[in-house]
């Protein structure tokens, strides 16, 4: 059956990205995957705005552009998601679709390992459409919660895994 855990492990290990909600007491636990941690984040948006909305018939009628510079990968992944919950609360706009890339870089030398690479944030495009052309199908977010937030490289790519507040 499509959705049971023996999928997503097989999907995972394809490379194909995904997303999945999960049961919560009072609230929406959204996991997602891909690739790469740029792929997860995306998905991780899509995943929680497939929680309350249908956009899959849904056409984009602008598109947004969003800055976030951070020091750690859950406080990408919480920023993220805050910036669309209070696009969402303060202009009615939904995300329809998100691309997410790793901004500039910065040079770290290091003498034992040589030179890394570390990502100085993410530049996103959310495709937005407004609340009101969108079929809403559940209890509109109102928060992303710090508890249990997670994200990282696994074997099979990037997961995460975040609790909303609805």
């Amino acid at each position: 059956m499509v959705g049971d855990p023996d999928d997503e492990r097989q999907a995972r290990r394809e490379g194909v990205a995904g997303h999945r909600t999960v049961p919560h007491t009072a609230d929406i636990r959204v996991e997602a995957w891909g690739a790469s941690r740029e792929r997860c984040l995306a998905e991780a948006v899509l995943g929680m705005v497939e929680c309350f909305a249908d956009v899959s018939t849904v056409r984009a009628t602008g598109v947004e552009h969003v800055r976030l510079d951070e020091e750690s990968d859950d406080d990408l992944l919480a920023s993220l998601l805050d910036e669309v919950l209070y696009r969402l609360e303060v202009w009615g706009r939904v995300p329809v679709d998100v691309e997410v890339d790793a901004t500039g870089t910065t040079e770290v030398a290091d003498v034992d390992i040589g030179d890394d690479v570390a990502d100085d944030g993410l530049d996103v495009r959310l495709a937005v459409a407004d609340l009101a052309a969108v079929e809403i199908t559940g209890a509109v977010p109102k928060a992303v919660s710090w508890h249990e937030l997670h994200i990282g490289p696994g074997p099979y790519g990037w997961s995460c895994s975040v609790t909303i507040d609805a």
